[in-house]
This record gives structure tokens, C-alpha cells and sequence, in this order.
């Protein structure tokens, strides 16, 4: 499988995608989606602070969220990134580095 360039300039984006797997099939309760909600917000902010990146949104459904963010360096972006994702609780999580 070939990995498309973001442009001709050669310049790929990378991204950096997490999983987290919520307490029932759909889509996790309020409580659930409120943490990842304010855990968005908070990597908006620091992706935004360290100029690395944005945070593209959140997916919600058969028992799993996700939340994705995209930049020029994956490796960058997980590092402002981490702190926020290690600090939700729900288990089992696993963050996705592409690009590198």
C-alpha cells in the first residue's frame, strides 16, 4: 500500500490518532464524552500554544472514541499530546503515530 504525499512539495502530514475504549457498545455514556470533550479542548490548546499542529476532532460509536490530530511531525505532535492522553482513564487505549 503506498502512502499518499499531503502535497506535490513532497511535505506529508502526519497524524496522530487515539483510541480509547468507552464502558458500552454505543456510545459511551455523558460522563464518558464529556472527559474527551474537555480533553480536546485542552490538546486544541497546547497543540495550538506550540504551534505543532491542530486537533481535528472526535469520532464516537461501537463502544469507542477516538480523537485525531494532524501536523508536520507526529512524533512533536504526541509529545504536547501525551500528557492529555495518558491522563483519561479508560482502558484499553492505544495511540496511533502515522507518517514518521
Amino acid at each position: 500500500m503506498e502512502k499518499p504525499n499531503a502535497s506535490d512539495s513532497g511535505d506529508e502530514e502526519h497524524a496522530v490518532i487515539a483510541h480509547f475504549r468507552l464502558a458500552s457498545d454505543g456510545f459511551g455514556d455523558v460522563d464518558q464524552r464529556e472527559r474527551i470533550y474537555d480533553a480536546e479542548q485542552a490538546m486544541e490548546a497546547a497543540t495550538e500554544s506550540a504551534g505543532i499542529g491542530e486537533v481535528n476532532g472526535n469520532e464516537f460509536g461501537g463502544g469507542e472514541a477516538l480523537v485525531c490530530a494532524y501536523g508536520p511531525d507526529a512524533d512533536a505532535l504526541f509529545k504536547v499530546l501525551e500528557p492529555t492522553l495518558r491522563s483519561l482513564p479508560f482502558r484499553p487505549a492505544h495511540v496511533l503515530l502515522s507518517g514518521r
